[in-house]
């Protein structure tokens, strides 16, 4: 490793081109690397590889021998980590072999797809009274504040158990976590600050649990000592912030790349039976995760023919991968009737795939379809490459997606604009 220029190597993580928010990479940063497998220099020190290819990305996913955990020595770390701390025990996305299995398997019937589509017409009022709401107050708005947003964060909140009133804190402490500018002390108080919210929602679930997923996992594990309080603090945490950040982002970044193809935007709203398909390939082509997932080499491997060894950081690059033209032939067009478009990798592959993505593709299907027949007319009120982005956010997403819209009476069906504002306030007060 010491014959490495590290000066000489490309920066990582890319900045996406401030005027083409759906290039994940531009073509300076694209003709700095010197193939699929190669170097790139880490932000805080030191240099990994960059893996690129769809079919390496699969195989470095789901191969042993390799570390999530940020606090080994030699992680490739892309964002400020505060110190370790016990109540982040439960992080499982950055655990290990038997320890992120036991913790999986604690979560995954709750993410199982009947359970989602259990909750499916609860996410579909609140997209629902959100697009009423935006409605009743009138054009212009911003789409992250005012839709993408509270849809999301009132999903998570109904199905942890958080009270909905706690949305501006946890929001407010999810960007600073999610933020690369952030320093370790600045996260390492949001960190705090999230979990003293979710220590006291675990302790009065102890005493009378609801029908959430806080509440069955502080009585089926933490009460039987399967389970420890700081461990799912940590599971809390992780998908209070992940469950409602990600999806936001899609959900902004979706919108402007249909406005930017109303023929999509149109044939959604004259049939929306082509919304799952339309959402797959909306994943493939804005993959939110764009600095990739990083992981450590435990020991040698190879991939894509290069050496990797042993002590030696690697970076699976998901939106180059999704763009493989051996895989998605005119990778860089949006295309929902691709026929290979559920091979995408947006939600990550092998053990540490999302366990997520059966809700974040409910929240975004549902919004998107009761977008496109409520508000027909919607139009981005400002040129694309002007919608201001967060460069710095971990996961790609718009700041703000200023929207105009032609008033008219709502639609058939729809309820009265005024009486879902004041239904959705008084449903948000109870969750």
């Amino acid at each position: 490793m010491s014959d490495v220029d590290v000066a000489e190597l490309p920066a990582f993580p890319f900045l996406s081109p401030r005027a083409q928010p759906f290039v994940p990479v531009g073509e300076p940063d694209l003709a700095r690397l010197d193939g699929p497998v190669t170097r790139v220099r880490l932000p805080f020190g030191g240099w990994a590889w960059l893996v690129t290819r769809h079919a390496d990305v699969r195989a470095l996913l789901r191969a042993p021998g390799l570390s999530s955990n940020p606090y080994r020595p030699g992680f490739p770390v892309l964002n400020p980590i505060p110190p370790e701390q016990e109540s982040a025990a439960g992080a499982f996305i950055y655990l290990d072999g038997v320890e992120h299995s036991r913790l999986r398997k604690m979560l995954l019937p709750e993410f199982m797809l009947r359970n989602i589509r259990r909750i499916e017409p609860l996410i579909e009022q609140t997209v629902v009274d959100a697009l009423e709401r935006m409605r009743a107050a009138g054009p212009p708005a911003d789409l992250i504040s005012s839709f993408a947003l509270p849809v999301t964060s009132m999903t998570i909140c109904h199905l942890l158990g958080v009270p909905y009133a706690e949305h501006e804190r946890f929001q407010r402490q999810s960007l600073a976590i999610m933020d690369r500018a952030s320093g370790p002390a600045e996260i390492n108080a949001a960190l705090g600050d999230l979990g003293a919210l979710l220590f006291e929602l675990i302790q009065a679930k102890r005493v009378e649990p609801g029908d959430d997923l806080l509440s069955r996992l502080t009585v089926d594990y933490v009460v039987p000592g399967e389970l420890g309080v700081e461990e799912l603090l940590g599971i809390g945490m992780l998908l209070l912030i992940a469950g409602h950040e990600t999806t936001a982002n899609m959900i902004g970044l979706s919108v402007l790349a249909l406005l930017e193809h109303p023929e999509h935007l149109a044939a959604l709203r004259d049939d929306p039976e082509r919304a799952p398909d339309l959402v797959e390939e909306l994943l493939r082509y804005l993959t939110v995760v764009r600095a990739g997932l990083p992981r450590l080499a435990l020991e040698d491997i190879e991939i894509g023919g290069q050496r990797i060894r042993a002590g030696e950081g690697v970076v699976a690059m998901l939106p180059l991968a999704n763009r493989d033209p051996a895989v998605f032939p005119d990778g860089d067009r949006l295309d929902p009737g691709r026929a290979d478009v559920h091979q995408h990798l947006a939600f990550g592959f092998g053990v540490h795939q999302c366990i997520g993505q059966p809700l974040a593709r409910a929240e975004l299907r549902i919004a998107l379809v009761e977008l496109a027949r409520r508000l027909p007319d919607l139009r981005c009120a400002v040129p694309a490459g002007e919608v201001p982005w967060r460069p710095n956010a971990v996961t790609f997403g718009l700041a703000e997606l200023p929207v105009t819209w032609a008033t008219r009476p709502a639609p058939p069906g729809s309820d009265d604009a005024a009486r879902a504002g004041d239904a959705g306030a008084d449903r948000a007060g109870r969750r």
